[in-house]
């Protein structure tokens, strides 16, 4: 897979950057237009074409990055013929560590799950599991350790439709930023920038928003509901949404600049 031109990722120095990629997957269904939810509707229950095609795309892009975070994958049930996209797509990208967490388990139906797949060590492992009126929500909280470099706290989520419990995930996550430092939280949110600037919890656990483009539907983006939140001591080299059409969602791609282990931050970042 060819990155488009328009793509501001550049290749950097492995020992001081880290490059993160995300994208809510879709089981690999990847619909091409609004009516597809409705008559390809039989594919998120039962096994499809063209859905192994789809992950190998993704595999192909997730080569470039350290560390892949996906939303709405399938940790092996009926309609993937038994397969846990999240260990097939590690190891098509080769690499080492990963790690699914299913939010939703409808037995051998489906296996809704969050997964990272990455070339560091993934420790501190912890699923939540978010509140809301409807059970399902989830966040994957991990850490990274860079060699020679300070650890890196990360958490992935996939939030609620309703704004209610929506607004009860986004003030859990902030208590998990709040426990610690250098942390980025990522995922597909499932609202808009609007809603997260006016959120106080967000606010009070002082995590920055970064970037603004459309991710959602990937054939015509118009919303922005695919996020990254920092907190004030971690340092963004760039951040990035990809015109590439691999599901409904369009990909989010982030650099960090880590910081060598003897660095003291002074809040100019």
């Amino acid at each position: 897979m060819t990155v488009p031109p328009t793509s501001p990722i550049v290749q950097a120095e492995a020992k001081s950057t880290l490059r993160i990629l995300s994208l809510n997957i879709q089981m690999g269904l990847s619909s091409t237009h609004y009516r597809h939810y409705v008559t390809q509707a039989w594919r998120h229950v039962l096994p499809s074409r063209g859905v192994t095609a789809t992950l190998d795309r993704i595999a192909e892009l997730a080569h470039d990055y350290d560390v892949v975070v996906v939303q709405e994958a399938d940790a092996g049930s009926l309609r993937t013929a038994g397969l846990n996209q999240v260990r097939y797509l590690a190891e098509q990208t080769g690499f080492t560590y990963w790690h699914a967490a299913v939010n939703r388990n409808l037995g051998p139906i489906a296996q809704h799950c969050l997964g990272c797949f990455s070339r560091l060590p993934l420790s501190g492992l912890q699923h939540h599991r978010l509140p809301g009126r409807l059970r399902g929500r989830g966040a994957l909280e991990m850490e990274l350790h860079p060699n020679g470099h300070q650890p890196l706290h990360l958490i992935v989520a996939h939030l609620a439709l309703g704004q209610k419990s929506r607004a009860q995930q986004l003030a859990y996550l902030a208590t998990l930023a709040n426990r610690q430092t250098q942390t980025i939280i990522v995922g597909d949110f499932n609202c808009g920038l609007q809603e997260l600037r006016a959120n106080s919890d967000i606010a009070a656990a002082g995590l920055r928003i970064l970037g603004d483009a459309p991710t959602f539907p990937s054939w015509s983006p118009r919303r922005t509901i695919d996020h990254v939140l920092v907190t004030p001591d971690v340092e963004i080299n760039s951040s990035s949404v990809l015109n590439l059409r691999l599901s409904d969602h369009l990909p989010i791609a982030v650099e960090v600049a880590l910081q060598t282990r003897d660095t003291t931050w002074t809040g100019t970042h």
